[in-house]
């Protein structure tokens, strides 16, 4: 029991508090900069109290079919989200690639390993093997992941990505769970990035954008 309330603890912490203290600071540099010392105590974390091999961060190992599912759920919400910056809010369609295409290429190259990589493996990877003594079901992992990843996001003070990192959070946490593989969650969050900030919808997610 006492195990189990520490664990809630520890969670509550790192996952509620670290966000509310950036959200609260607005002298704050940048998001951003927590994620490589967070990922060492992490590392430390895991290799101390769990199973935990460094080989797991590149396991892949992924099915036809479920490739074949991700692609078509990124192509449905390209287009969904296509259709609703073209419909209502016009202005910023392809706002930062019109603007900075070479920052868009940037981007596309450097969020995917220095961004998306890291943020698996803290939401999925260490929520999933640190915290089963309190999330004993696989749905409840699921959830937890879908609302702790979601709640970063109040650093960027819009609801709106909240909501979408709600719905990503719950849909890579469980592609996460059914493949094991955090490399293909890596891959698929920086997709998604990269399809959200290409159609003009980046400035939920970066303060100060340069459009």
């Amino acid at each position: 029991m006492r195990k189990k309330i520490f664990n809630w603890i520890e969670f509550v912490l790192l996952f509620i508090g670290i966000p509310l203290f950036i959200y609260l600071n607005e002298n704050f540099i940048h998001p951003s900069i927590i994620i490589l010392p967070v990922l060492i105590f992490i590392f430390l974390v895991l290799r101390r109290t769990t199973d935990f091999q460094w080989k797991e961060l590149f396991r892949w190992g992924i099915s036809r079919s479920t490739l074949l599912k991700s692609g078509l759920i990124l192509l449905a919400c390209t287009l969904l989200t296509l259709g609703y910056v073209y419909f209502f809010d016009r202005e910023n369609l392809f706002n930062l690639l019109r603007a900075h295409p070479w920052i868009f290429v940037a981007m596309c190259v450097f969020y995917p390993v220095f961004s998306a990589f890291g943020q698996e493996i803290i939401y999925r990877t260490f929520l999933h093997k640190r915290y089963t003594r309190i999330f004993s079901r696989g749905w409840h992992f699921v959830v937890a992941s879908g609302i702790t990843f979601s709640f970063l996001h109040i650093v960027y003070y819009d609801p709106v990505s909240m909501i979408l990192t709600f719905i990503g959070g719950l849909y890579f946490a469980r592609v996460y769970q059914l493949t094991r593989s955090v490399l293909y969650t890596s891959v698929l969050h920086g997709l998604f990035g990269i399809m959200i900030f290409g159609v003009g919808m980046g400035q939920y997610f970066w303060l100060d954008i340069p459009i």
